[in-house]
């Protein structure tokens, strides 16, 4: 496939989330919110050493998180590995003062450690992929929090631009390639993610189907 930008509207035209922050809470505050709230809701919560962001997501924010956590899956499930997939799951250690509810998280390499169960981080690895579409500023340092949940791959789509980040001593480098699937350039998601507005999300994974069908390697 040809190395193709998408096609994207500018960031003012896009209402992407409505985002709420409050300082200095407890993390006694923090779970305490979370149980009121419950599962089933619409905002979602990051929590980083007394920083409490609520975020709403809107469609603008909604439909490339879903496009892009479709593309992930795809590339893993024809490409024969494993997968276990967690959307907006709340991810807490209260040793490190941190909590996340990313848009899309993947087991891959660990799958078989944590299937068919729950997660709880304080005595499961963390997921191996995750994903977040931040299309408006953020107040969290997401980077600093995925690293010190120990997240060995980070994917951040701010609706024009993909950033693949791997962990490395502890802090993200960005890299053109992913963790999970090495064999997988970013010149291929923008193309799939052109397809999907030119084309529709069906066709485009269609096609993406049949890259990986003649692109993935052999053992």
């Amino acid at each position: 496939m040809q190395t193709q930008l998408p096609v994207a509207e500018t960031k003012e035209s896009m209402p992407a989330e409505q985002r709420l922050t409050l300082n200095n809470i407890a993390w006694d505050t923090y779970e305490k919110i979370l149980d009121a709230f419950g599962e089933h809701r619409a905002v979602r919560l990051h929590y980083n050493e007394g920083v409490l962001e609520f975020m709403v997501p809107l469609e603008a924010h909604e439909n490339p998180s879903d496009i892009i956590g479709a593309f992930i899956r795809r590339l893993v499930v024809d490409s024969g590995f494993d997968l276990k997939s967690m959307a907006s799951t709340t991810l807490r250690r209260k040793e490190l003062q941190k909590g996340a509810e990313p848009d899309k998280c993947f087991y891959i390499q660990n799958e078989s450690k944590v299937r068919g169960r729950e997660v709880d981080l304080e005595k499961d690895p963390p997921p191996d992929l995750v994903l977040e579409v931040d299309i408006t500023h953020t107040d969290i340092d997401k980077n600093h929090l995925y690293a010190k949940f120990g997240v060995p791959e980070f994917w951040r789509f701010d609706g024009q631009t993909l950033t693949i980040l791997q962990l490395q001593d502890g802090e993200y480098q960005e890299v053109e390639q992913s963790l999970s699937l090495p064999w997988v350039n970013k010149s291929l998601f923008y193309e799939y993610l052109n397809n999907c507005k030119t084309l529709g999300e069906a066709q485009a994974l269609r096609q993406l189907s049949t890259w990986i069908a003649s692109h993935f390697p052999q053992s």
